[in-house]
């Protein structure tokens, strides 16, 4: 039986294989981490959403020009994260200013 890193491993070779982007890098627990940042940080659905948007991003930024894989997707997950986060302290002082 395989565990979720294999499962997970596997699903992504075929994602990257049918996108035709097999050779770009992509750490998967980065993204996996960025997601539950975000489900935690805002609410549950902001998971894909969150991922989404940063992949897009780090795409933007790589077809442009201005940056390499590596450092548009770092940027953009640290980026996301950091928003993430912001939100859960803007939502933890709201909700303390309101008691």
């Amino acid at each position: 039986m395989e565990n979720n890193d294999e499962v997970l491993e596997a699903w992504l070779a075929k994602l990257q294989a049918a996108f035709e982007i097999s050779d770009i890098e992509i750490d998967l627990h980065a993204v996996l981490n960025l997601a539950g940042v975000a489900a935690h940080s805002v609410v549950r659905p902001a998971a894909p959403l969150t991922t989404f948007v940063a992949g897009l991003a780090a795409g933007l930024a790589v077809g442009s020009g201005q940056a390499g894989e590596k450092a548009a997707m770092d940027s953009a997950l640290e980026l996301a994260k950091k928003l993430a986060r912001s939100s859960q302290d803007e939502s933890d002082a709201a909700t303390q200013s309101a008691r």
